[in-house]
């Protein structure tokens, strides 16, 4: 490595975390950035679970400290993505890749519009209109099947868990960030493990970039404390826009 990789790669990190903390979908921006250094995919998927695992850590602190993050509510969801994750990443190796792609165009216009529906996408939070044990039961299944999709594709997850919490959880959508990032959290923090244990962490670039990933965040976490939808649901739209083009260039 010299001087050049760190010049493209951190400000690409601290980008991906402003807008992972904002509306998820960071590793949208963060691995290509790790690629276009001349990282191989290995290392740049492995680095970059290491920079954003610190990144979402501190972005999910402080939703919690702001008492924005309903643990109750969380650790449930977790466990359901944990097990999400597992059957995805099975399904991952026995069916065929372009199948996914084709599920995409089915999804990704859902997402949209689900976003741009201002009725549901919006920072009046209507969970009075549903009990705890069918909000618990709600998040519980979005996280299984995101957390499916997270282990077989994984870009945007983030993305479509505020989407899920917002529209079906009827949470409001800083709530419903703040619980996408407890599930982020433990994902990115267990994968990060495993590629440290691995060997396919490059660590003075890592640290490096998990400093400025989580400037991004805390900067990017603040923006959507105050702001709410204002800000998160065009965030939103703008992963899912880089999530189309992805699957475009896949063909």
């Amino acid at each position: 490595m010299d001087i050049k990789t760190y010049l493209i790669v951190l400000p690409g990190v601290f980008l991906a975390g402003l807008i992972d903390s904002i509306g998820g979908g960071g590793g949208l921006i963060s691995i290509p950035t790790y690629l276009m250094a001349g990282l191989p995919p290995h290392l740049a998927i492995g680095t970059n679970k290491f920079s954003a695992g610190f990144g979402t850590a501190l972005s999910a602190f402080r939703f919690y400290k702001e008492g924005f993050m309903d643990l109750r509510l969380a650790l449930p969801a977790v466990a359901c993505a944990f097990v999400g994750s597992g059957l995805g990443s099975r399904l991952s190796m026995i069916v065929a890749e372009g199948i996914l792609e084709k599920v995409m165009y089915v999804i990704l216009p859902i997402a949209a519009i689900a976003v741009l529906n201002k009725d549901a996408f919006t920072d009046r939070s209507e969970t009075q209109d549903l009990s705890r044990k069918k909000i618990i039961i709600i998040s519980c299944i979005a996280a299984l099947l995101i957390g499916c999709y997270d282990g077989f594709y994984g870009p945007g997850t983030g993305s479509f868990l505020i989407i899920a919490f917002t529209t079906l959880a009827k949470m409001d959508v800083t709530h419903a960030n703040a619980q996408a990032k407890a599930i982020n959290v433990t994902t990115n923090i267990t994968s990060m493990a495993v590629f440290l244990i691995g060997g396919q962490v490059l660590l003075p670039l890592g640290i490096a970039a998990a400093a400025l990933n989580m400037l991004g965040n805390y900067i990017g976490s603040s923006l959507a404390i105050k702001n709410g939808a204002k800000i998160t649901r065009p965030v939103i739209i703008i992963v899912l826009v880089l999530l189309f083009i992805n699957v475009i260039r896949g063909l």
